[in-house]
């Protein structure tokens, strides 16, 4: 290897290896999806269930009902 190739990628290693200590000996502090995450997606469900469920009921859809046979024409008038 070159040496300037090699002083490059040890200057790199020592900075990976230097954020690597520096963020272990950090005092881990939650973030909001720490201390919020499973409740704000859980809530976020409900809502979507509870929205979609009321928009189902209140709008009176027949699933698969074919109007053949149910619907007459009316005279034809001139």
């Amino acid at each position: 290897m070159f040496p300037v190739a090699r002083a490059a990628q040890s200057l790199v290693a020592r900075g990976i290896q230097h954020t690597a200590v520096r963020h272990a000996h950090r005092k881990h502090e939650p973030t909001f999806h720490d201390k919020y995450g499973t409740m704000v997606l859980l809530g976020g469900a409900t809502m979507f269930t509870a929205v979609w469920s009321y928009v189902f009921t209140t709008l009176k859809i027949e699933w698969g009902v074919s109007p053949v046979g149910r619907i007459t024409p009316s005279e034809w008038r001139e």
